[in-house]
């Protein structure tokens, strides 16, 4: 990476997306808040360290750009934003990056450049009052599962254990989509299956349980901000029995779709963000930012989600234009514990398998599942994690 090229284009780019510059402040009523910032966005050297967003190190900002040899990283704060908003400021950053560097590149079809205006759309938030209140035809029948909570609990009370652990699995896109093809998968569906017959595998069966998985959803569509820059996600649950586990893929992967289908009802989504607006509103009618605090640990919408063992989220392939010849893989990092986040390339598929201790087990058991399945792979040595920390106002 040529690090003054970077930090120049990094500076033009994030011009274009003014509800990034921005840091957190309080408002009047102790609520926090989005405050625009125009201080020059971070660009440094990636090292083996937590970087803190809102800190001064990062002109208060809740996005930063790191680099290392032929890597970059571009870390965001979910609070602005989730992936696929993110994905727009990435991609101008790397093309405006790519043409002053190798000279003029074939745009992607959905760029937003310096100077392009922002529309109504990308700033659209529904109205939660607006949106049609219909009871969706049927609902999955789902429950909790608790099988990987002591994986969790044994990581979070050992004071030794402060970072958490990725692979990069490389899988070719002719033969993984040869395969999904054939069993009529998509690829969210075909890792869920795989993952649940790697899972069963992992865990011992015990009286009164199941596995299940779940899949990130995008619903901006559903609520009529397609165009959005926001974060709607909510997720799928996908609830397998353990006599399931000698069944075939071809047929996991049937009741994950079944799954999907009956849960992918617009009424549902419908649903999800009146819950959120709801939980939204409740946290600032707390009297202070304390009361807010607590209320919020203890009423997120998260905690009334089934209880899942694993999480697949696939972003799917993002349009690079020409950049993708200058592009070897793309990997999301993220929080979360045997979770598995999909890119892909037009000549590959990218999984980042992420894990919160160093025991290789759940990957093994995943990989064992993809030579069964006849899927070629390569992957990566085992990874450390330096997910950025935030700092809040006081």
């Amino acid at each position: 990476m040529d690090a003054d090229i970077l930090n120049r284009t990094a500076q033009e780019a994030i011009s274009r997306y003014p509800y990034f510059s921005v840091e957190i402040g309080l408002d009047e009523g102790g609520n926090y808040t989005l405050e625009h910032n125009d201080r020059p966005l971070v660009v440094m050297k990636e090292e083996d360290r937590f970087i803190v967003l809102g800190s001064e190190e990062v002109n208060r900002h809740l996005f930063v750009i790191t680099y290392k040899d032929n890597t970059v990283w571009f870390s965001c704060s979910h609070s602005p934003c989730g992936a696929t908003g993110a994905f727009f400021w990435i991609k101008t950053t790397l093309y405006l990056y790519m043409c002053e560097k190798y000279g003029p590149i074939d745009p992607p079809k959905d760029i937003k450049l310096p100077g392009s205006e922002v529309s109504e759309g990308e700033l659209f938030f529904p109205d939660a009052d607006s949106l049609p209140d219909d009871e969706p035809l049927s609902r999955y029948d789902g429950g909790d599962t608790n099988l990987h909570l002591g994986r969790t609990l044994k990581y979070l009370f050992n004071p030794f254990a402060k970072n958490n652990y990725y692979y990069e699995i490389e899988l070719p896109s002719k033969e993984f989509i040869a395969y999904s093809k054939k069993i009529d998968a998509s690829p969210n569906t075909l890792i869920t299956a795989i993952m649940y017959k790697a899972m069963a595998r992992l865990f011992k069966e015990k009286e009164g349980t199941f596995l299940s998985g779940r899949i990130a959803a995008d619903y901006r569509n559903d609520i009529g901000a397609a165009e959005s820059y926001r974060d709607f996600v909510r997720f799928i649950h996908v609830k397998y029995e353990w006599s399931m586990k000698d069944e075939p893929i071809e047929k996991l992967n049937m009741r994950a779709r079944g799954a999907v289908i009956k849960q992918n009802l617009q009424e549902l989504a419908w649903e999800r963000f009146r819950k959120l607006e709801r939980v939204h509103a409740e946290i600032d009618a707390q009297p202070d930012l304390k009361s807010k605090k607590g209320h919020a640990s203890k009423n997120s919408a998260f905690r009334s989600d089934p209880r899942d063992t694993y999480t697949v989220s696939y972003v799917g392939q993002v349009d690079l234009g020409g950049m993708e010849e200058h592009i070897k893989n793309i990997y999301t990092i993220t929080d979360g514990d045997l979770m598995i986040e999909v890119n892909a390339l037009q000549d590959k598929i990218n999984l980042c398998y992420q894990l919160i201790n160093k025991d290789p087990a759940p990957l093994q058991k995943f990989l064992e599942v993809l030579k069964e399945e006849n899927i070629p792979y390569n992957v990566s040595e085992m990874k450390t994690r330096y997910l950025p920390k935030i700092e809040f106002p006081k």
